[in-house]
């Protein structure tokens, strides 16, 4: 579980609603037509720039973001020349019962076709398309939560409009001025909050999460192809530290 997402989100939202608290209570800040004009109008308006199921399967990056952690990149490159080392010194079918537990498919099925023989390119070409299409993927999961970000505060700003518009036309009526006014204030705060505490973050974290999944897979791309072509593992390891951070750099045979 990532915590630093979790974290972010409560104290985030824990100042918000302490400095609520502070000044007034928390009814006051809730309105029903407003969470409607903006929740719901933000849904609708992203569903117009996707389609229904992009955005409905979107929904589910919420909880990625909060609950989907990567491998440290530096004990998987370690592992991958554990693997490698054994495999030259044993042969491919020595590795089979590690092949066997392992839980990400990508890697397993790469080693799966380096055990059955298939030859170096044919896996070169099935491992990075499958990158490829899960780097697709991920780029249009962000861009719709940046395109909800930027939906938000304009369902805000409409929803203040008709909030502005119903109380000019009830000015004859005082008890007509405070709920229009309600409407047209929490939905320019309602828009912002979803835009900038919720969409914008989570937009962020997918893409950092994206980009180190990316560079991750490149490492069992290399490893496979390495270990299928029954190289010298010390050399996968200058390959494996050339792609890893400085920071991140590992080494097995000094």
């Amino acid at each position: 579980m990532d915590l630093a997402t979790i974290l972010g989100m409560l104290i985030g939202f824990g100042l918000v609603i302490g400095a609520i608290m502070t000044g007034g209570s928390i009814e006051a800040f809730i309105d029903v037509p407003s969470i409607l004009i903006v929740i719901f109008g933000t849904f609708a308006i992203t569903t117009v720039c996707f389609t229904l199921k992009e955005v409905i399967s979107g929904q589910g990056l919420w909880l990625k973001s909060i609950l989907f952690k990567l491998p440290d990149a530096s004990e998987e490159a370690k592992y991958m020349l554990e693997l490698a080392q054994k495999a030259r010194a044993n042969g491919l079918l020595a590795i089979q019962s590690d092949i066997d537990s392992m839980t990400d498919e990508f890697v397993k099925q790469g080693f799966t076709l380096a055990v059955d023989g298939t030859n170096p390119e044919v896996i070169a070409k099935i491992m990075k398309t499958d990158a490829d299409e899960m780097s697709e993927r991920h780029t249009n999961n962000i861009l719709i939560m940046k395109k909800a970000s930027e939906v938000a505060p304009a369902m805000g700003l409409i929803g203040t409009l008709i909030g502005l518009v119903i109380m000019l036309g009830n000015l004859d009526d005082p008890s007509a001025i405070g709920p229009a006014m309600a409407v047209a204030l929490l939905t320019t705060m309602y828009g912002a909050v979803l835009a900038n505490m919720v969409f914008v973050p989570i937009a962020a974290k997918l893409e950092g999460n994206s980009a180190k999944e990316k560079a991750l897979r490149n490492i069992y791309i290399l490893s496979v192809l390495s270990v299928v072509r029954q190289e010298n593992p010390r050399q996968l390891e200058m390959v494996l530290n050339s792609v890893l951070p400085p920071s991140k750099r590992i080494s097995v045979f000094d």
